[in-house]
């Protein structure tokens, strides 16, 4: 068993990939036209055969609801992983990303959140 895709509600697909892409520097992996949306995904540069994230519509109220409280409550939608978080945080920061918490030492790694302007808050960890 394998974990191919996995995915994130936003508001704006639009807005999504270009912040994925410009600002955080994934690479558009799928781009097909559904009727009214799109299925939208990036990868990591690094990893372009790997593991795709869905920039999904949040039109469903359901998930509109979900994404919200998830993001007022303060929790990350997803976490993605840096090799040098200071590095991140600094170049990401220097590119205008709000941040939620700074760099903050937990047993076993450094983590930090950020806003992506889609309606999340997501997390960079470094391990240990």
């Amino acid at each position: 068993m394998k974990i191919k895709l996995t995915g994130v509600f936003v508001d704006d697909q639009e807005r999504a990939l270009k912040f994925y892409t410009d600002v955080l520097g994934f690479v558009k992996s799928a781009d097909i036209s559904a009727g009214n949306y799109r299925w939208l995904t990036v990868v990591s540069p690094e990893e372009q055969d790997g593991t795709q994230l869905l920039l999904e519509p949040n039109e469903n109220p359901a998930a509109k609801t979900y994404q919200r409280a998830i993001f007022e409550q303060g929790i990350p939608a997803a976490m993605f992983f840096v090799d040098d978080i200071e590095k991140e945080y600094q170049r990401l920061k220097s590119l205008g990303v709000r941040f939620t918490m700074e760099p903050t030492e937990t047993p076993g790694s450094t983590i930090v959140v950020f806003d992506d302007l889609c309606g999340n808050l997501i997390q960079l960890t470094q391990m240990g």
